[in-house]
């Protein structure tokens, strides 16, 4: 008869060769708590595929919030609600069930610097891709510079294939630099292509009369509006800056540290 110990090698070299980390890491110390518990053999290999699933779905988690490229993890549960804009807090109950997602509809976080938006609109992301949904965060800036050098190098159909694929992108920072004509066509062309879709959450400083300084033609700014703006979710951030108001108590903070 064999040794138990030939047999537990066998299965951590086979649950290496299917990909089974879970059941490789802690089999000896599940085999000692099914003994001691007398579980079945039902029991036990239940048991233990229960714990490669969650280990699964966790890890899935965890690479769908890194491939998204979030700039840092920013959660919805550490706002500060009481301090944000009044028309954000009604709203913001609405888009955390992400049924925008599911429909594919748009958010619009317009308002000035420092009330939230980028945070809002993070939190929103990490929560999708906590979800099972495919996030894909970056800045507006980067994104045109992105597909500006997709299309030198011959490789702008496949970048917009996998544009178009995920569930949710966060374009961030609209209206903080003004592109030219191509970089507003390749802009627009890809937004348009997960228009009615698939969900794209904007963050902007600028109000919807001002988005002609940032694309410089009438005729897009027209078409990008109307594009993105169809049955969204529109959510006006002007307010106070609370990341003002942060730094301010940080100041004070360290000003009694001095005295």
């Amino acid at each position: 008869m064999k040794d138990k110990n030939e047999f537990i090698e066998k299965i951590i070299f086979y649950a290496k060769e299917i990909h089974f980390p879970a059941v490789r890491r802690y089999l000896e110390e599940d085999l000692s708590e099914a003994r001691s518990s007398n579980l079945s053999y039902e029991e036990f290999l239940c048991y233990l595929l229960q714990k490669e699933y969650d280990a699964r779905i966790e890890n899935g988690k965890l690479a769908r919030i890194r491939i998204a490229n979030f700039p840092a993890k920013k959660y919805l549960e550490d706002l500060k609600v009481e301090e944000l804009p009044v028309e954000c807090r009604n709203k913001l109950k609405v888009l955390e069930s992400l049924d925008f997602v599911k429909n594919g509809q748009n958010v619009i976080l317009y308002g000035n610097p420092g009330t939230g938006k980028t945070h809002i609109a993070t939190g929103l992301g990490i929560k999708a891709a906590i979800a099972g949904y495919r996030v894909f965060f970056t800045t507006v800036p980067v994104l045109i510079n992105q597909l500006k050098e997709a299309r030198g190098s011959s490789t702008l159909r496949s970048y917009e294939v996998r544009f178009e694929k995920y569930d949710l992108v966060i374009a961030d920072e609209l209206g903080y630099i003004s592109f030219d004509k191509e970089g507003s066509e390749l802009l627009f062309t890809n937004l348009s292509l997960r228009a009615g879709r698939k969900s794209t959450i904007i963050t902007t400083n600028l109000s919807f009369d001002r988005w002609d300084e940032i694309f410089l033609d009438p005729v897009i700014t027209a078409a990008m509006i109307d594009r993105l703006t169809h049955k969204s979710y529109m959510v006006n951030m002007n307010g106070p800056s609370y990341r003002m108001k942060e730094t301010k108590e940080w100041i004070k903070k360290e000003s009694l540290k001095v005295e």
